[in-house]
């Protein structure tokens, strides 16, 4: 690979990386050379039309924009619109459909009730009980002081076991956090969200809009390496895994991935809705996606795509991080070696961070990292 001399290199094509270019390019004037290892611009959230159908899908598994920051709705307003789609996520068990986040709905259907919400909350109380003195120290134990038993067998147990490859007693009580309870009948998954929706047209348009500057030059199929010789006046802002940076000199860092099996079927619907979980272990995938309910506002035509999705431990394609003791030490090693060896290399965004962020929390990220670069490189 030939010699790269620019302002800023930018290692990763996601959102943390594309609106740290466009900042940068259209803010400071500055020249970016944005570094991507795959063949397409926009990350995980990257959006494609399957050519049979001509529904437009998420490569990576069904992202919904959602977020109650008005910084990233000011800055993402400039490149995009959003359709009226309010995610509602559905689960079966036992040939049966039930409501998710866990709500008034479910607790009722599954437990054959008629509650009010006062009852429900009394009745949830009775259900944990007996969880509720117990030291929260693992996945099962916050999962069963908060909803119970049943509803944790039911819905949680297995599905957790498929999605993270380990006995939910082996994960940390935290995971737990992301999953509501309510006691109404709402079902928008997102329910106190300022804006959610999709791109009308599409994820992959906001990113080729956030790159289109003549400031900006973009480099596809291009794997990194620490020791180099580039020639980067200001920084180098890296985006990926942090373990593969170094080589693994301090070890892997553990990742669950996803594979993602799309079928054609002859039929105008499926299954009536986006996103359904299948929670029992009989089943090898743990999501069924439809993407043509992703676009409400689209016609399209007689035949549907489903994309099965599943679950894998796959360190070269990492999505969600294993938080656990030993990896988050590890990871801070890698931190701590790169803030001390290197000034002129910055990192960021879900995967140099080893936590798992929401869209909008990643582009807020980026957007307070530029306020620190503007500041500190204005030369």
């Amino acid at each position: 690979m030939k010699k790269i001399k620019t302002d800023f290199l930018i290692i990763g094509a996601g959102f943390y990386g594309c609106v740290l270019a466009e900042r940068i390019a259209s803010v400071m004037k500055k020249k970016v050379v944005i570094l991507e290892k795959r063949d397409h611009i926009g990350g995980n959230c990257y959006s494609e039309t399957d050519k049979e159908t001509g529904i437009e899908f998420h490569k990576y598994g069904t992202h919904i924009f959602h977020t109650s920051i008005n910084s990233v709705w000011e800055y993402l307003k400039d490149f995009t619109s959003f359709n009226s789609y309010r995610h509602q996520v559905l689960s079966r068990f036992k040939n049966k459909i039930y409501q998710l986040p866990i709500n008034l709905e479910t607790i009722n259907n599954f437990f054959k009730k008629d509650f009010t919400p006062s009852e429900a909350k009394r009745f949830i109380l009775r259900e944990t009980k007996k969880f509720s003195k117990t030291q929260k120290i693992n996945f099962e134990v916050k999962a069963k002081s908060q909803i119970g038993e049943k509803l944790y067998n039911a819905f949680i147990k297995n599905y957790t076991y498929k999605q993270w490859g380990k006995n939910p007693k082996e994960l940390p009580a935290s995971i737990f956090n992301r999953l509501p309870l309510r006691f109404d009948y709402n079902e928008s998954y997102f329910k106190n969200a300022l804006v959610q929706g999709i791109p009308q047209d599409g994820y992959t348009k906001i990113f080729e809009r956030l790159i289109d500057s003549a400031n900006i030059d973009i480099i596809y199929n291009y794997n990194y390496e620490y020791n180099n010789d580039h020639d980067i006046k200001y920084l180098t802002i890296y985006t990926g895994p942090l373990d593969k940076l170094l080589n693994n000199k301090f070890g892997k860092l553990d990742w669950r991935s996803l594979k993602f099996k799309k079928q054609i079927m002859n039929c105008e619907d499926f299954q009536g809705t986006s996103v359904i979980n299948f929670p029992e272990k009989k089943y090898k995938f743990t999501r069924i996606h439809e993407p043509r309910h992703l676009h409400v506002e689209r016609n399209y035509g007689k035949k549907t795509l489903i994309i099965k999705e599943f679950p894998t431990l796959d360190n070269n394609e990492p999505y969600y991080p294993i938080n656990d003791t030993q990896n988050r030490s590890r990871h801070k090693k890698y931190k701590d070696f790169l803030n001390k060896n290197n000034k002129k290399l910055i990192f960021g965004g879900r995967l140099a961070d080893y936590a798992y962020y929401d869209m909008d929390m990643t582009i807020s990220a980026a957007l307070k990292k530029f306020d620190f670069i503007k500041k500190n490189f204005k030369n």
